[in-house]
Parts: C-alpha cells; structure tokens; sequence
C-alpha cells in the first residue's frame, strides 16, 4: 500500500455517453511490438505516440454508424431532390429556379422525332464499332448518342431477361452544367430510369452500396468523367459491368485526362470479349496546334475508335446552316503601355508585389481595349471587397514566404494597398468617348459592329468571344455606355476562381444567362471558351470573334454557335497583321485536311490496326507501380494517389474543417527529384518519403502513393480505399461574428522561451539558484537528491506541479528560486559546465560541444542536509561540490577484474555501444557466471545466448572482433534496466507498469558512470520539470507583453490546449495530450463572464444616449470571438498556446552543438495547427487569469486585460472600453439629466418600501430606482423617466457574473459545460420571475398593458401557493408556469440599479447576491434536472440512465447544394441513430438547431417506453456488454515484457 503522505495518481473511470463522450485514451497497439527499452537512444517514438499524443481511436461500431448515417444521407439528399424538382413550374421566375428547373424548363421538351439522314449513318456505323462522331458544333451529335443509348438499352433489357448480368451506360461530360444538360435531353427521350451525378453532390463520400444501389435501379447515368473514375479506381463497379461509355467532347482525351484514364487503366486492361461499346462526340479531334492527322491517330488510338463523319456533306450542310464567313479590320493597336493613372500608381506601389500582375494586365488592356477599360480595372480591383481580398492574399503570400517574423514589413505592405484604394476610388474617370485614347480602334471597331446589328430592334443574338474573363466584363462595362439603346448585353464566362476584380459566377448563374439569351431578355453576350463547347447555348444569328482562335476546334466550334440562316461568322483581325492572316489561313486549311482525312476513312477498317499504338502511347506508364485490393478489384495508380490522398485528408474527423491541406517537399540531388509528403497535424501519418525519379510530377506521385499504401496498411483506408473517417461539418456557419472552432490553421508556436536565447553570448560570473526538489521524495522509490537550475538571471517563482516516479503515485516538484546571486570562479564554471554536460551525455546519450557563452542554464547536486526555509539564504554551502569535481576528475570508471564487488552495488552504468541502454545496479551476485544462461523474464534484447552475451551491445564485425577477448571470470551484477520514460508529467501507461526491467550485466563491457546514483535519479526527473519550467516562462512573457500580472499557474493553464477540441466539453477528445495539467476550459468560462459585465459596465457609463438595442450591438462587437482573435492575432498569442504535450524531441536545450546522440538542433518556434475559436477562447481565459490573480475584491487587472482585448482597431470603430481599473468605469460616468431632476413624493415612497423589501441597501437617487420599475410601455414624457431596459442590459450581466464567480469558487472539479447549465437556473426567467414576487417587486412595476396586468396576477397567484405548499423546498419555482418576461427583467434592472446608485460598488451586487439568491443554491444537485431539461442532455440521460442504452449517437450532415444555392444558406440535417436504426431527424440552417429539434423529436418517441419493449424493439444489449467489460476490467493488468 502506498504511504498516507503521498499523493495517489487518479484512476481512470471507465465512462461512456455517446452524446456526450468521455475522453479515453487508448494504447496503441502497434506500440506494443516496440522495446520501450530503445537500443539506440531515449529518444524513441513509442512514447510520443501512445503516451503525448493518445486520440481515442473510431471504433467499429462507430465506424458502421458513420456508414448507415451516409446511407441515410444518401436517401435523404436523393428524397429531397426529387421532392425539389417536383416543385419547380415551367413558369417560375427564372431568376429564382434551380440549375435543374432551369434544364427541364428549357430542355425537356427536345425530343427526338426525325432524325436526319447522316445522323442515321453514323448511328449505324456506332452500333458495330466503337466510333468518334466528328460533327460541326449544332449538328445533333447528342442525338446520335442518345439513339445509340436507346438501341444498347433494349439489347440490355434482351440480355437481363436472358438471366445475363446486368450492365449500365455511362453518358460521360467534363463539366457540372453539362451533366444536368445532356441528363435533361436523356430524361426527355428515353423511358427507362436514369440518374446523373457531379461532384458537388457529395459523392466522394458513397459507400458502395449506395453506389450499388444506383447501378441496380439505373439503365444510364450521366455525370462527369471523375466521378466514375472513381468508381472504377475504389472498385464500386468494374468495367465488365458497363456496356456503353459515351464521351461528350472527346478530343479532351490526351495525357492524365479522365476520359484518358478511363482507357488506359481499366478499358485497355479488360478483355476483348467484356469491354463496353465506346462512343466519342467531338467537333474536331485537334484542339491544339497539332497535325491534324497526327491528332486524329492519337484520339484513335486514346479512346480505341474509328473517327467517322457523314459521308455525304450536302445532307449535313441541309440540316446545319453554315454561317457566312466575314473579315472585320482594325487600326493597329499601340504596344501595351501605362495610363496616367497606372503611372501614378506604378511609381509609388511599385514594391507591392500583389501589384505586379495588374500592373501587366492594365498595360494589356490599355493597348487592346483602351484606358478607359484599364483604369476601370484599377477601380474593380481596388473596390471595397477586392481590396480586402488583395490584403488576404498578401497575408497568405507572406506567412507561406516564412517572413512571418517581419511583420513590419506586411503591415507596410497592407498600408501601401489601403493608399492606392483611396487614390483609385477619388480618381475621376470620365466617359469612355470623351478620353482621347478612352477607347481602342478595337472595341470601336466591335461597337461599329454591334450597333449596325441592332441599329433597330430585332430578335437578332449575337456572342461576342473573348479570351480572358477581365475582357468579357470590361468590354460589357464599354458597350453600356457607348452602345445603343437596342443592346441588352450580358456576360457568360467560366466558374473557376479569378484574380482581383475578376468577376465571380456559378453555374446556375451561367443557366440563368444562356436562359435570358434565349428568351430575348440579353440579345449580346460577351463569352470567353465556356460558350465555344458542350453547353447548349441558342441559335445566334451572329458571332464575333473579338479575339482569335488560336487553335482549330476553337475556330468550329465557334463558328457552330452561328446556326441560324444567314448568319454571319466574323473575325477581327489587325491591320497589317500577318499573324493574324496566317493563323485564319491555317485553321481553314487544316479544317480542310481534316475533312478530306475523315471522308477517305476505309469503310472496312477494324480497330485491331491501332493495338499497336496503343500499347506505343501506354509505354511509358508500364513501369509505373499499380496497387490492387485483392478482395474488391480497388486500384491505386501513380495517377489516383494524389486524389487519394487529398481525398483522405478532407474526410478527417477534426473539430475543423480545415481547411488542413498536404504539402509536398520536393528536393533534387542533380539527377533526380524525391518528394516527402507532409500531413496535416491531425493526421495519423504524418510524414512519408516518395522514391526518386526524374520528373517532379512523378516524384510527387511517387509520394502520394506510398502514403496511400500506408494509409490502407495501417487500417486508414478501408478495402475499397476510401477513408473511414466522417466528415465533420463546421459548427455555427451562419453566425456572422462566430468562428470556427472546426477548421485549424497552421500557426508558429515557440517552444522555448526567449529568455535563453537573450541570456546567450557572455560567459556568467554569477549565477542564480532554483532548488528542484520532491514534496515527497520517497515517491522516487531509491536514493534522490535535489537539483539546482542555474540561469544567469532570476527565474519567477515557478508553482508546484505533480510528477508520477512510480506506477500510480503522484508527488509535487517543488522549485524554490534563492534570491542571492551565486559568484563563480572560473575553475568553479568549469566544474559546472563539465557536470552538466555529462549528465546530458550519461542519461540522455546526448555529447554536446562545450561552449559556455551558448549555454542557456546549467544543472548542480544540492546537499540532502541544506535546509532552504525561503529564498534569501547564502547559495554556495547549499551546492554539493565534491559530487561535481568527482565527475570532473571521472569521465568514466571502467572495471577492472581487482576492483571489489562491493564498488558494483548502487551505481549507474552506461552502455558505450547502445545510447539507450542504462542500468542501476543492484550487487554482485555470486551465484551466476558470464555464461550463465540470461534469466527468465529478463527484458529481451537481439542476443540472448548468456548474460555476456547479452550485455555486449556491438553487432556485426566488431562484435566478431572482440569475441574470446573478454574476461570470462569477471562478477554478473544484479541491476535494473532503465525504462526510458522521460514522461514524468504523465501517470504510468499499462506497458510501462508491465515492463520487466530485473537483469543480470556484466561490468566489463559497460561503463560505471561517474555521477551517483542519486543524480542520476534525479536527472531522469529533469526534462519533464524543464519542460513544464519553460511552458510557464513562454506563458509569462505572453503575459509581460500584454502588460498583465497574472500568478504564473493561472498564466499557464490560461494558454493550455490540451485537445483539438478542448472547447467541446464531454465530448470524445481529439488527440488528448497527457500531463499539461489543467487546460483553459474553466478560466475561459469566468473570462467569459467578467468580460461580458466589463464592457456591459463601460457601455452603460459611456454611452448614456444609447438604447439597449445599440449597447447589445456595440457589445457584442467587443466581446465577439472574431474581435478577441483579431487582437490575439495582433498580439501574436497563438505562438505562446500550449497544445503539445512534452516532447522527447523538444526538451534539450538550443544554442549548443550536437556532436554525438541522435536529433538535431532545437528551434525556438514550431508549428502548430489551432482553430481561430480556440485562440479567442485564450483572449477570454486570461482575462479570467487576471481576475483570479488578485484578491474577489479586486478586479483592476482584470479590467485592464479586458481593454487590451477588445479594442482592435481592424473590428470595432470605437473604443469602448477604455478602462484600466475598476475605478475608471465611474470617471468616464456622466450622471444624466433626467436623473437629476426634482424627485416627487412618490418616488421617496419607492425608496422606502424598497429599503424594506431589500433592506442592504437605500437609494441614494429615487428616480433612478423609478426607472429600474418603469416598463417601456409607460411613456417618457409623462415622468421625464426611461424605461428599465438599459438598466436590465447592465443588471444582466452583473448577475451573470455573481453567479458565475459562486458557482466557479464553489464548484472546483465540475467542467465549463456543467456550470454553464447549471448557471442557467440561476438565471433563468423562472427563477428570477419567482425571486421577483418573492420581493415584492412586481407590486412597483409601471406599466400601460392590461393584458400584461393579468399574466402578472395569474402567476403572482400561482407562484405565492406553490411557495405556500413547498414545505420550504428552495425549488418549489421550477414546477410553475413560466412568469412574464417583464418580472425577471426588473429584478436585472433593480440590479443595475443598484451598482450605478452605489457609485459602481459591485460588493452591492454580491450582497444582494448573498441576501436574496445564494439561499436557493447551496444545493445544485437540486438543480440537475433543470440543467438536463436540455433536449440533447435529456436524451442522453433517457437512453442511458432510463433504458441503459449506450448505442447511440446524435449525427448531424449537410445536403448537398447541388441547384446553385446559396452556401450562406446550408440545409443541415441532424439524425438521432438508436442501434443503427433513424428514429428522428430534423432539417435546419444552423447544426445547432437541427440538433436540438432531433433531439426533441427522439424523446417525443421514446418518453414512456418500458424497458423490456425498448429491447425487443432495438435488439439493445448494452447492459450485458457493460457487464462483461466490467467483469473484465476487474481482472486486472497482464503481466507481459514489452
């Protein structure tokens, strides 16, 4: 049994509510295969990961919830869709219909009825073979596919019934719009079920039965060519099980294309016999400067077809109008030069590199377009939002150039940008005409042209394309003002992200466009390479290239956008531009050659004549490494390993959303290129080598897919390689001043303080003492002697803090700072360093150079006999100098065969040949040779055949060497094999108590340290104890740089993250980090508090003019979390936030060379990944720090901390509170006018009968306390008297703040979320409704509502005979009807009252507090109901306490917005599982509410239900598994060497 006087290590309860689940780490069982005796060296990995870094593991359990959750999800998502499109009319507002309304409004009537003649022949020719439609833009290549889709449909249904295997079509696009465009035309023209799929339907989150449920009930599916490489790449289906793939657009297939990996990986590997029919679409197969024929072979050869066209071209030229064909010149245009006002601001922002590409771009435009357009841009570019995000990108810019020390430098760079906004939006820019070169000869050139189309009103369209979005929208900014009336322009680009002042759309806004072009409503669009392919855009009667083609599909393809009769295809092209004649003359010529290569196609060639080819193209990638699941077909190719991996990395359980990313770090020896890959931190693979290779692609490749084999060794991806993580959503996302407490960004964090680094440089003549000693040292369990840490300046004095010696006891480290200086000699130096040096060498196999000016502290023995009583004591007789100069003297003593066995007991020997062999001898035993067989139960090492044998640590050659040369008559000393476990903050892990560490050494090979036994002891307590000594040094500068005096405890534990979700109470903590000591939880919870009452205080004394309705607003822009991260970010905080537990790697000291010993040399700033919320929620803690520093009565420093964190400049617009002690808050108070006006008879009535009701206290100012009772019906002129609202905005936060403060001193072991709901009885309407009547108050209230009036009766009634009948029960509120909201407010307001009458006294508040509340709540567990009256809390409590249920979970997914809509808007969807059966869900905007209406709903369910039936209906056994887990657990641990 342990001694009394020690301190026992906390037991681990076993706990578990899925709602709210406890934190249980877990012990890697991969660890277990590991020494914790490393061989080499103390610095293993073993520790960091089952020890620091435990993270509950994702049971199977939860891992089949996850996976009928997404099944559900899957059927929810498809139900609400359907129910969606079945609501849609064909004659709703386009501007406010879906992608998919807006498809079947304008597609679904496109039925094919009489198909020409060449679309017949082609048809034919494609039910052969596979077969690549060569046909102009409009001439019903879409038909084609969808006859063939028809005759492949009825061989399937012949095939099914049969008894065949099923098999599907596959209509594949490249592009979202086009999946609901091409499904549109499907849906219209086919009879058999069909789906379509792109990725923003969250698809990458499928199970396979969800996929295989799709193909069973599906004939076709239309979806991007990704989404079924997918498919094939995780197995979900196999390319014998498609019997048509259907390319649109298919010259795109070429290099890493998925049309092109389709083929090669899967189509190319499959047999002759199973392989699906191939259909190809295209307008061109070149769509670069390629030859032609050389194209048209290579298209051949990708996709395995015959390129075919209409053999007879005057059938094609009937059913397609070919457009006439016009030249249109310009002037020349100037070369690209600079406006006056790019001039102006070339010469003053020529340093802001975010700059450099606008500064390109407007000198582009200039020439092209004219400077009205480029200085145009600047203005777009420099608008308010755009301004913003160039200030972001910069930011990002400069923190990945790792310059994110130099932070001048990016304010200056910020600052720069905020001047050229305001030059730019004061520059006068005047009418496009009426600047001499405002417009280019160009767009005069396009306006002369346009306005001679729509000279008169028509039903003309025209598309006018461009190359760049910046041109697109600028010449439609010109036309407006220079065009004619009958112009109705519009603009039609891509949906990829642009640059500044590019202008952003959706693909339901291109719909939106294409179906106000086609209605009239837009007649001109300007259009950039989104308009020339796929997209089924009206017929035009004119198209204007603005800008040229540049390569032969471009060149058809947008010329088939002119399909109606007589209409015009003009070019405009440069005077006296040769390039532009010769590059009109080469697309002609080769559309010729093109057409002339098509039609002499052979009609009998057979496919067999390109395998050859083929397997040419596919050369190159047969040496590449390929993974195959063995038992689903799921494949992982150089290719996919990049998806994989970015695809594993955002399905991440992590309290978030994150957007965590994966780094590539490419390095290059000369000839070839390795890529390491680097995981985000909450990744369970952190960092994985790739192979070389000569390519930078391939080496990052090569990376990715020896990370995915990991992933899948490791159990990461499951057998179809997907991941078996759940996709978290971010909490709060429609709360405008909320963060996220999901998405974590990379941030530096220091790892030791500056201190050192300052105090480097000068060799010390004096140094300062902090004695290192144990409360208890007999917790040590053999011979300890305290430590002094000598540092060249005075350290704080550091708080006493808990270290676990041995298997379940705990004694505090007590450090005791000497204030008197202690002088040294150099010799003295000299021994101190030698010392130090050596315990670092001995214990920790770490040799650094000597270089005394580098050392950061130093380490000396201290006499057991030195009696320390306080600081102020002589440090020189405490020091045990004869131990140090013995070491000096002593490198290392070796044996020798005549010393006696009496000098081998009770000594510390150090392996020379493996860093991590360490032992404490025990004596000589007698009875045993070198040759003796090694004992049972010995920790095992790699030779065993007798004890020489396994003390000799050399391998190899030099084990060889030495055979026959040792002394086999030497002694076998009985000793201890040291665990390395430098962990010591942390309580024993079960391998560690479970190691064996008795064996038997012999001396001759090993070496007798020099340092006793008893520093040795000591010295593996050291890193542990410098660890937590520097956690608080880094806190206490946060602290000096802040300018606040907080106690050094309170400092630390106010930056202390122990989980990536430390904020979530009682939930499953995310990789938990073992002996921090406590976390921010609870101080963030009273910061919280103090800092609502703080600026509620200095609102109500600065603002007196303000309502209630503007001190919430301007509150809640103070004390908001996106406010308190702003100032954090200012102030740096996230580099001093302790998240890391101790780290073997981290702990040594800097500055020092290393010579011998593995790793390398610290840092001082690391990284690490913090959420904004948890960096708010530090703000928020040290506040609450602050106010715990002091004395109750004392809250200067608090106050000061407040006013440091709320008044950011880049947030709030005023500085509200200004305070820097308490006292300031009635400074800056102005008595107001009213309140000093002559008081009536009346209201010294008031003041007596209050005085009565609260007899504490009399009011000093009667009208004042009137106002505290006058209800905002009462008017103000008739007592020139404000209602009590600004006094109940004041009042509630003080009561907020008392009750805290009680239940926070009360309540030392409860966590934030217990207080919180156990606070909100105490503040609750009910409570302070019944608390009103009880003082009378309701009797003084004013008020002018007669409904009003008769509420307050009919509770007065009821609460007076529910207090009358409750035999003094102090709960006898909680069963009462809830009270007018207007009696719980006057009694906030009395409150507020009170503290402003008393001249801000808050002692008043506690003595009201003391008087009239506290009474109530000496007894919170009364209250537990009330705080479970939660409807998440009381479900928790129904199924685990009431049905001893343990299997459920509370889910909660979004829909995907797949119809365009709005992700400001989410439909979030929470689900309450009970043994993996849905048995409520609930649809909101906001997670939160979704929750709690599910919640709700599973307890409208589930109330009144016997046991016995909740069984039998869920099949439920957790009251058996509990059993038997607990039956287990009592058996105890297993004996077992690890």
């Amino acid at each position: 049994m342990a001694p009394s006087a020690l301190v026992e290590a906390p037991a681990q309860a076993l706990q578990s509510s899925p709602l709210h689940e406890s934190s249980v780490p877990y012990h890697d069982n991969r660890n277990q295969a590991r020494e914790i005796f490393d061989e080499d060296d103390p610095d293993t990995d073993a520790e960091e990961v089952s020890g620091a870094v435990d993270a509950p593991r994702i049971s199977e359990r939860r891992r089949q919830q996850n996976e009928v959750f997404k099944m559900w999800m899957a059927n929810r998502s498809e139900k609400v869709a359907k129910e969606e499109a079945e609501k849609s009319t064909l004659d709703s507002n386009d501007e406010l219909l879906s992608i998919r309304s807006l498809m079947a409004k304008h597609e679904s009537n496109v039925i094919i009825s009489d198909p020409r003649e060449y679309q017949l022949e082609l048809l034919e020719k494609a039910k052969k073979d596979n077969v690549i439609a060569v046909l102009d833009t409009g001439s019903g290549k879409t038909l084609i596919a969808v006859m063939l889709l028809r005759h492949i449909t009825d061989q399937e249904l012949m095939d099914r019934a049969e008894g065949k295997a099923p098999r599907i079509s596959f209509f594949l696009v490249h592009s979202v719009a086009l999946v609901f465009q091409q499904y549109a035309v499907l849906e219209a023209n086919l009879d058999q079920p069909m789906e379509r799929f792109c990725g923003s339907m969250n698809v990458d989150f499928f199970s396979k039965q969800t996929w295989a449920k799709y193909f069973e009930i599906n004939m076709a599916i239309v979806c991007t060519a990704d989404i079924l490489l997918h498919c094939l790449l995780n197995s979900f289906i196999t390319m014998s099980q498609i019997n048509l793939l259907i390319f649109d657009e298919a010259h795109k297939t070429k290099k890493n294309h998925a049309y092109a990996r389709i083929i090669k990986d899967f189509f190319v590997p499959e047999s002759m016999t199973t392989r699906p029919k191939v259909f190809g679409m295209t307008a061109s197969p070149v769509d670069a400067k390629l030859d032609v024929i050389e194209a048209a072979n290579l298209l051949e050869t990708l996709l395995h077809c015959q390129i075919s066209t209409t053999r007879d071209l005057a059938l094609l030229r009937q059913s397609v109008s070919k457009p006439k064909e016009q030249i249109s010149t310009y002037d020349t245009l100037p070369k690209p030069y600079m406006t006056s006002l790019c001039q102006e601001l070339k010469s003053r922002f020529n340093d802001v590199q975010i700059f450099d590409r606008l500064f390109i771009s407007t000198q582009n435009i200039a020439s092209d377009l004219g400077e009205w357009a480029a200085d145009h841009l600047w203005q777009l570019a420099l608008a308010d939002e755009e301004a913003e995000k160039l200030q972001r990108k910069t930011e990002r810019a400069f923190t990945v150039s790792g310059q994110s020390h130099e932070i001048s430098v990016l304010n200056d760079q910020l600052q720069l940008i905020k001047e050229a906004k305001s030059i730019v939006q004061a520059y006068p820019l005047p009418h496009p005409e009426r600047m001499t070169r405002g417009i280019s000869s160009k767009v005069q050139s396009l306006k002369k042209l346009l306005n001679k189309i729509f000279e008169l009103p028509s039903d003309s369209r025209c598309i006018v394309f461009v190359t760049t979005r910046y041109t697109a929208r600028l010449l439609a900014a010109i036309m407006r003002r220079v065009g004619n009336q009958n112009l109705k322009l519009g603009v039609l680009i891509g949906t990829r992200t642009g640059e500044a002042a590019d202008l952003k759309t959706s693909v339901r806004q291109q719909m939106l466009a294409l179906s106000k072009f086609r209605k009239g409503e837009l007649n001109v669009l300007f259009a950039t390479s989104i308009a020339e392919e796929g997209l089924d855009i009206p017929d035009c009667n004119y198209v204007i290239r603005f800008d040229l083609y540049n390569t032969l599909i471009q060149y058809i393809q947008s010329r088939g956008r002119a399909r109606r009769k007589n209409s015009w295809f003009i070019s405009m092209i440069e005077g006296g531009n040769l390039d532009h004649r010769r590059l009109i003359n080469d697309v002609r010529n080769s559309e010729d050659i093109m057409r002339h290569f098509c039609m002499s196609l052979p009609a009998d060639r057979i496919l067999q004549g390109n395998e050859h080819d083929l397997e040419d193209a596919m050369a190159q990638e047969k040496n590449l490494p390929v993974y195959i699941e063995a038992g689903t077909g799921a494949k992982l190719n150089f290719h996919s390993s990049l998806a994989r991996v970015e695809h594993f990395v955002g399905c991440l359980r992590r309290d978030d959303e994150t957007i965590p990313k994966v780094t590539y770090a490419l390095s290059f020896d000369g000839k070839r290129f390795v890529c390491e890959l680097i995981m985000p931190p909450t990744s369970p693979i952190r960092s994985v080598l790739g192979r070389p290779y000569p390519r930078k692609s391939l080496a990052k490749r090569s990376a990715a897919f020896e990370a995915a084999l990991l992933l899948r060794a490791d159990g990461h991806l499951d057998e179809h390689l997907l991941p078996i993580y759940h996709k978290v959503l971010p909490a709060m996302r429609n709360a405008h001043l909320a963060l996220n407490s999901k998405k974590a960004k990379s941030y530096p964090m220091r790892v030791k303080p500056i201190i050192w680094e300052n105090s480097w440089g000068t060799v010390p003549t004096s140094l300062y003492l902090t004695i290192i000693d144990l409360k208890h040292p007999e917790a040590m369990g053999r011979s300890f002697v305290p430590l002094a840490l000598l540092t060249r300046t005075p350290l704080i004095e550091f708080p006493s803090f808990l270290v676990f010696p041995k298997p379940g006891m705990a004694s505090d480290v007590v450090c005791t700072r000497v204030d008197t200086a202690l002088g040294l000699s150099g010799c003295q130096l000299d021994v101190l360093n030698t010392f130090t040096l050596r315990i670092f060498q001995d214990i920790y196999n770490k040799h650094y150079e000597e270089n005394l000016p580098q050392m950061s502290y130093w380490l000396a023995p201290i006499k057991r006999s030195a009696s320390i009583r306080n600081g102020h004591v002589d440090p020189a007789p405490l020091i045990d100098w004869s131990i140090m100069e013995f070491v000096q003297l002593n490198r290392n003593i070796p044996w020798t065969p005549d010393m006696p066995h009496t000098e081998l007991g009770d000594r510390f020997l150090v392996d020379p040949w493996a860093g991590g062999q360490r032992y404490f001898t025990v004596k000589v035993d007698p009875n045993k040779s070198p040759t003796s067989p090694v004992p049972e139960g010995t920790p095992t090492r790699r030779f065993m055949a007798n004890i020489l044998d396994y003390t000799i640590s050399l391998y190899g050659k030099t084990r060889r060497q030495r055979e026959g040369t040792w002394n086999e008559s030497q002694p076998v000393i009985e000793a201890h094999r040291v665990i390395h476990r430098l962990h010591w903050l942390d309580d024993w892990s079960a391998a560690e108590i479970n190691a064996h560490t008795r064996c038997y050494v012999c001396p001759e090979p090993l070496l007798i340290s020099s340092l006793p036994t008893s520093v040795a002891a000591s010295a593996y307590m050291f890193p542990a104890v410098i660890h937590r000594l520097e956690s608080h040094l880094i806190a206490q500068e946060l602290c000096d740089k802040v300018g606040l005096v907080i106690e050094p405890a309170l400092a630390l534990e106010a930056v202390t993250k122990d989980s990536d979700n430390t904020e979530e109470h009682r939930e499953a903590q995310v990789h938990f980090q073992r002996g921090m000591g406590k976390n921010y939880e609870r101080l963030e919870f009273i910061g919280d508090a103090f800092l609502k009452m703080a600026t509620s205080i200095a609102l109500y004394a600065k603002n007196a003019k303000d309502d209630e309705f503007y001190s919430h607003v301007k509150r809640m822009l103070m004390i908001c979390n996106k406010n308190l991260f702003n100032t954090a970010m200012d102030l740096n905080m996230y580099e001093y936030i302790r998240d890391k537990s101790f780290s073997r790697r981290t702990w040594y000291p800097d500055g020092l060379k290393l010579i011998e010993g593995k790793g390398k040399n610290v840092s001082t700033k690391h990284d690490h990944a913090l959420n904004d919320k948890s960096i708010a929620d530090v703000c928020e803690a040290l506040i609450g720090a602050s106010l715990l520093s002091a004395e109750p009565s004392d809250m200067d420093m608090a106050v000061k901390a407040v006013t440091k964190m709320v008044n950011n400049s880049l947030f709030t617009e005023e500085n509200d509170h200004q305070a820097e002690k308490f006292s300031d808050y009635i400074e800056t108070y102005t008595v107001p006018e009213w309140q000093t006006l002559e008081a009536s008879a009346t209201h010294f009535n008031l003041v007596d009968q209050c005085a009565r009701e609260d007899p504490g206290y009399r009011f000093k100012s009667p009208r004042l306390l009137k106002a505290a009772f006058t209800h905002p019906s009462t008017p103000y002129i008739w007592e020139k008297i404000p209602c009590y609202q600004r006094l109940e905005f004041l009042g509630d936060a003080l009561l907020d703040m008392v009750c805290v403060r009680f239940l926070f001193d009360r309540h030392t072991d409860r966590d934030p979320q217990w207080l919180t709901e156990h606070k909100m009885a105490m503040v609750s309407n009910t409570f302070l409704g019944a608390l009103c009547v009880r003082l009378g108050f309701n009797k003084h209230m004013r008020h002018l509502n007669s409904m009003l009036a008769a509420q307050i009766t009919e509770y007065v009634t009821d609460i007076t005979e529910a207090e009358a009948t409750s035999n003094g029960a102090r709960d006898y509120w909680m069963n009462t009807r809830n009270p007018p909201k207007c009696l719980p407010d006057i009694v906030e307001s009395y409150i507020g009252a009170l503290f402003v009458d008393s001249d801000f006294d808050y002692k008043q508040v506690e003595r009201f507090f003391e008087d009239h509340v506290r009474w109530y709540f000496e007894d919170m567990s009364i209250y537990d109901s009330f705080a479970n009256a939660h409807p998440t809390t009381h479900l928790s409590n129904l199924l685990s306490t009431s049905l001893g249920c343990s299997n459920f979970r509370l889910l909660c997914d979004e829909l995907p917005t797949i119809d365009g809509q709005s992700a400001e808007n989410p439909r979030i969807v929470a689900a309450v599982m009970v043994h993996d059966q849905i048995i409520a869900d609930s649809e909101g905007t906001s997670s939160r509410y979704a929750k709690i209406r599910a919640s709700q709903l599973a307890i409208e369910e589930l109330q009144g239900i016997l046991r016995v039936d909740f069984v039998r209906r869920f099949k439920c056994d957790c009251k058996e598994l509990e059993a038997d887990l607990l039956a287990a657990s009592e058996e105890g641990p297993v004996d077992s060497a690890v």
